[in-house]
Parts: structure tokens; C-alpha cells; sequence
């Protein structure tokens, strides 16, 4: 058995980003990391009053911040786990992605899987942010493909 001496901020590679807050959301705190050990930072609501998402809707929330995300990186954006399990609240579009590129307002599309109602708060955690490095493809036409045990096997190939 190996055992790893360094500390975990030794594996860790951090970028700067820029963030701006939009105009009435000085009361929303910044994106953050709940714990050492969280690989996303928590998103908050940006709404006004306390929307309601009907079971089967979809909303799109304002998360109140703008973003420059360094060139070669990307925000993903998924949905919280508690949320998820206890309402049913997920993203329609999950993994969202923040291209580098992207300077408007950080949103996230919430949709209501569940039974009941879900009021959004301002300030609730309501989605979370993870970046990361991309590759980009350089696409090669050719005329035949490699073979692989599992070929062209799709969806349930290997069984339940």
C-alpha cells in the first residue's frame, strides 16, 4: 500500500478567475467552496420575491455574478446533490458549460423533477460550479476506423 505524504493543496492547480457582481446583488455571497475538500464552489439564487417551480417546470435562475474564465478552462455548472434527493431540483442542462469566451450574467436552467412546489430564496445554494481544463480536437477524416472488443456495442451492450 502507498501512502500519499504531500498535502492535498500540493495536487490542486488553481487559476485565477475574474467576477463581477451584477449591479443589486452585494447581499449574495461570492461563489464559494463549502469545505476544504469540495471540488465545486455553491452558486446562489439571484431572484426577487420567492419564484415557485411546479413539479414538471423549468426556470431559468440568475446566479448574480459574471465571470472571466482564463483561456483553456471551462465552468461547469451541475446540480446539488441535497436538492436533488430531498426536492427533485436538477438542471435541465446538466453539465451546464461557461465557455472562456462568455461574459454575461452566470444562470442556471432549474427544472423540478419532484412532486411538490419548490420556492427559490435569494441567497439559496442552488447550483455549483466546478472548472476545468479542456483539449481541443483537431478532427482527422479517415476512411476506416480502429477495431475494439467492444466496437460499435451501444447502449446495453454488457447486460443490465
Amino acid at each position: 500500500m502507498r501512502v500519499i505524504t504531500k498535502s492535498t493543496k500540493d495536487w490542486i492547480t488553481k487559476i485565477k478567475v475574474n467576477i463581477k457582481r451584477k449591479d443589486d446583488c452585494g447581499d449574495l455571497p461570492l461563489p464559494a467552496y463549502a469545505t476544504e475538500g469540495s471540488s465545486g464552489m455553491d452558486l446562489y439564487a439571484d431572484v426577487k420575491g420567492q419564484p415557485v417551480i411546479r413539479p414538471g417546470d423549468i426556470k431559468l435562475v440568475s446566479c448574480g455574478v459574471y465571470l472571466s474564465i482564463p483561456h483553456g478552462y471551462e465552468a461547469e455548472i451541475r446540480p446539488r446533490s441535497g436538492l436533488a434527493l430531498r426536492h427533485g431540483i436538477t438542471l435541465v442542462n446538466t453539465p451546464g458549460t461557461i465557455d472562456s469566451d462568455y461574459r454575461g450574467l452566470v444562470s442556471v436552467i432549474l427544472t423540478n423533477l419532484g412532486r411538490e412546489d419548490f420556492i427559490v430564496k435569494r441567497g439559496d445554494r442552488i447550483a455549483q460550479m466546478v472548472f476545468k481544463k479542456i483539449a481541443v480536437a483537431e478532427l482527422v477524416v479517415i476512411d476506416e476506423l480502429d477495431e475494439t472488443v467492444r466496437s460499435a456495442g451501444g447502449f446495453g451492450h454488457t447486460g443490465i
